[in-house]
């Protein structure tokens, strides 16, 4: 009988394509429905709660497969870990509610962007996070942060092709610990390269180029424009999905 199942996925998403699986490109989903694939010589489809770009990393995403499998948890969890590449590991492994949807269950998601702005960063750091050696105004950063609270059409922040373009952001900060600056942002959904988009908006208001109160003007645009640019994808990492 086949049985619902919950993981919770870490990777290093530097040599991927991304999440969502595409033909002959590298990705979380293809590496782990090749390994399932293995133990039961038929497709599972493994659904995630979110589709990460290429080169974005997660510590905590979450997907769920259905299948009929003989092994307990926590054997299944070393089962597939021992076929994962090194540099996908699920973290958690557990039996879920038949009803349980990665995607459409969860209530928000969690994602951090990481800066350095120091003349120079560690060599193991660089795939994890952006580096900017010339000054940032932290505080006007942290001022615009703000402004993305609310519920509100961001197509101006995001390549979004969707007939929706509304999403509601509750959790939008920044902190700086030392020499490294930390962009926090929960929300129930977001567009397709929001969060970099909004970290490329706030890096320009860092740079002087905009002021926090720009953030309002681009919001009426309801369009892209050249003021919000794409920050790379290594710096930005799905941290977690709530349930």
């Amino acid at each position: 009988m086949k049985q619902t199942y919950k993981i919770t996925i870490s990777y290093d998403g530097t040599d991927y394509f991304g999440w969502q699986r595409q033909p002959d490109k590298k990705t979380i989903q293809a590496a782990l429905e090749n390994v399932l694939y293995n133990f039961l010589s038929k497709k599972i489809n493994v659904i995630g709660a979110g589709r990460t770009d290429a080169g974005v990393h997660a510590v905590g995403q979450v997907a769920h497969f259905m299948a009929d499998m003989k092994l307990d948890n926590s054997e299944l969890q070393q089962a597939i870990n021992g076929q994962l590449p090194h540099d996908i590991r699920v973290t958690a492994l557990e039996k879920a509610d038949p009803d349980f949807h990665a995607r459409k269950s969860a209530r928000s998601k969690i994602y951090q962007y990481r800066i350095f702005n120091t003349r120079d960063i560690s060599p193991f750091l660089i795939r994890y996070a952006l580096y900017i050696p010339s000054p940032l105004n932290i505080i006007k950063m942290k001022k615009a942060a703000a402004h993305f609270i609310r519920e509100d059409d961001f197509s101006s922040f995001s390549s979004n092709q969707l007939l929706h373009p509304v999403r509601n952001v509750f959790r939008s900060e920044i902190k700086k610990k030392g020499k490294e600056i930390i962009y926090t942002v929960e929300a129930t959904g977001f567009l397709k390269y929001m969060v970099r988009t909004l970290v490329g908006t706030l890096l320009e208001i860092g740079k002087g180029k905009l002021e926090p109160e720009d953030i309002d003007k681009l919001f009426n645009l309801k369009k892209r424009s050249l003021s919000s640019p794409t920050a790379p994808s290594k710096g930005l990492c799905l941290i977690k999905v709530n349930y």
